[in-house]
């Protein structure tokens, strides 16, 4: 069974910098596209960003690109997203699971209906 523990959440002010977790059991997070995905209040999901198991590359959204990191640790079967430059925008629950590029309207989708708890995030001042 496939299960992610995020961490690393916490406050921060606006340019600060955060690092988020996402520890994986059940399997190998290489094997698997695995995204980070966020949800602030009112909002709908958003996938942020992701490293496809097919060849390593990774996807960011356009509104992070240039400010987060997505990264793995194999053998840790660990998944961090460096964020930096953060702004109040930023604020919402962090998740990661499985996920998949919308190949009609763009983006990252999620193809798992099971979530780990989250980590919030919140920039303000």
């Amino acid at each position: 069974q496939l299960q992610f523990v995020e961490s690393g959440g916490g406050l921060v002010q606006p340019g600060g910098s955060l690092t988020l977790s996402c520890a994986a059991s059940g399997f190998t997070l290489d094997v698997e596209t695995i995204g980070w995905f966020r949800q602030a209040p009112g909002k709908v999901l958003e996938g942020v960003s992701c490293i496809f198991s097919s060849d390593n590359s990774t996807y960011y959204a356009d509104n992070v690109k240039g400010r987060f990191t997505i990264s793995r640790d194999n053998a840790k079967n660990t998944m961090y997203l460096q964020m930096n430059s953060l702004k109040p925008e930023d604020t919402a629950v962090y998740y990661c699971a499985p996920g998949k590029l919308d190949v009609v309207a763009g983006g990252l989708i999620p193809i798992s209906s099971s979530w780990g708890q989250g980590t919030q995030v919140t920039v303000s001042s």
